[in-house]
Formats: C-alpha cells, sequence, structure tokens
C-alpha cells in the first residue's frame, strides 16, 4: 500500500513559494522545504519524483504571481505604462521572487530574443503596443526592448537598495523615456 499522502502537491508548492520568497531560489532545497512544513522529506518525495520537479512546479507557481502583476498592468491606460509600472511593483513587493524570474544568469541570448524567452505575456504585450500606438510589429519590438531595458533598471535598482523611488516619480520617468523612444521610434511624439 502506497504511504498516505500528508500534504497536497498544492501546500508543498506553497511552502516552496515561500521559501523562495523569503531566501531565494538558491535555498529551496528538500531539508529547508521539509523544515517549513514541519516534517521529514518524506511527504515532500511521495508527492513529488525530484526536487528538480519541485523546483519547476515553484517556478510555476512564481510565474503565475508575476502574471497577476501583468494582467493589472495591461487594465491601466495606457497599458503598456501600467505594465511597466507593475513589472517594478512585482520587484518592490516580491524582490526574491523577482531575481528568481528576471535577474538569474540565462543562456547567451540575443538581445532581440531575450523579451520571449523571459516573458510568458510578451505577445499580449507586443499587441498591446502595436495596437495602442499604431506602430508596426518590428517598431513595436524596438520600443518594447527599449523601455524593458529602462524599466528593468529602475526594478533593479529597487530590489538592490540602492535606491527608492515614489510612484509617482516612476511614472514620470517611464513617460519621459517612452516620449523620447516612441519620437525616435516612430518618428513623431504621441
Amino acid at each position: 500500500m502506497p504511504p498516505k499522502v500528508k500534504y497536497e502537491k498544492s501546500q508543498i508548492i506553497d511552502a516552496a513559494v515561500q521559501l523562495v520568497r523569503e531566501s531565494g531560489l538558491e535555498n529551496l532545497t528538500a531539508r529547508r522545504l521539509a523544515g517549513k512544513l514541519g516534517c521529514s522529506v518524506c511527504p515532500i518525495f511521495t508527492v513529488f519524483k525530484s526536487m528538480e520537479e519541485v523546483a519547476d512546479d515553484t517556478m510555476e507557481a512564481i510565474r503565475h504571481i508575476y502574471n497577476g502583476y501583468v494582467a493589472e498592468g495591461l487594465k491601466s491606460k495606457p497599458a503598456f505604462k501600467g505594465v511597466g509600472q507593475q513589472y517594478i511593483a512585482f520587484a518592490v513587493r516580491e524582490p526574491k521572487l523577482f531575481e528568481t524570474l528576471f535577474m538569474r544568469k540565462q543562456a547567451d541570448i540575443p538581445s532581440d530574443k531575450i523579451l520571449a524567452s523571459i516573458e510568458d505575456n510578451y505577445n499580449v504585450i507586443l499587441q498591446s503596443i502595436e495596437d495602442e500606438y499604431g506602430l508596426d510589429e518590428a517598431k513595436s519590438k524596438q520600443l518594447y526592448l527599449h523601455m524593458w531595458i529602462y524599466t528593468h533598471g529602475i526594478a533593479a535598482l529597487c530590489v538592490s537598495g540602492m535606491c527608492s523611488f515614489r510612484a509617482e516619480e516612476m511614472g514620470d520617468m517611464l513617460t519621459q523615456c517612452f516620449k523620447g523612444m516612441i519620437k525616435e521610434i516612430a518618428g513623431e511624439e504621441k
């Protein structure tokens, strides 16, 4: 008879996300997760085959949390600015989760492919740029990349504790950068 499941998969993943939230992905080990759950490692491996599987499901749960921020940003007017503000908000509110998703070393990915490889919402965000600003796909990709680099810089400054910005100040910074970029890319100020 198989061992009785003491913890459901969702409970283990919730604990894993909390562990990453507190101390980073590098500290997601079977022993630490078991300590978080208040059990031995056996219940973890009753539900999961390996810690790699736990890590994969934990990453999926973290992406789901982040995707909630993106969805909130897309409701804003303008949506692209809202996404940028939510990206920074995620970094500020969930620094370890942000580091896990967006500040880990990646394989050699060309700069023009980085967003599509790390952002689950890439196509939706790109479409919002095309729809809102009337840019073709190539110009939308160019604008998206440049604005992401700028937005990521602000987020990284916040996460690292180098400086903090008021929400209004960040909004103004994003707007100023955007206006310069759209003028350069589209050939006209929007």
